[in-house]
């Protein structure tokens, strides 16, 4: 079983990042210049678009939708690179742990009550 913060790392943030890639790219910017804004290599941004990488999971609409705004504001400059943690960690606090675990095929009962917290606190109200 892997802890929780290594499914956040391995599988919920490669998906942000992902669906961010591909609609900075849809949104007319190219390869290059998203991988300068969000801090990766062209390489990872190529991976990316073509499902090599963060493909594992799929993320409900409601996440989307908020990246699909921030991608929306990175690329007409009301959001700069500075956003791209703060923006990425409230994305990432939406995703719904439930809808990862099961995706995933775990278990909830299989997480030990100390990393309840890592993957959200909607656990604790199940």
């Amino acid at each position: 079983m892997k802890p929780p913060c290594e499914i956040v790392v391995w599988y919920v943030i490669p998906a942000i990042r992902s669906e961010l890639a591909k609609e900075l790219l849809n949104l007319g910017m190219k390869q290059k210049d998203v991988s300068e804004l969000m801090d990766i290599t062209q390489p990872a941004v190529s991976q990316y678009i073509t499902d090599k990488r963060g493909s594992g999971i799929k993320l409900d609409e409601n996440v989307r939708g908020m990246i699909h705004e921030f991608a929306r504001q990175l690329s007409e400059g009301e959001a700069t690179k500075a956003d791209l943690i703060p923006r990425t960690c409230k994305i990432c606090k939406n995703v719904r742990t439930v809808d990862v675990l099961q995706q995933l095929e775990i278990d909830k009962s299989e997480l030990g009550d100390d990393c309840k917290s890592c993957i959200g606190s909607e656990l604790e109200a199940k």
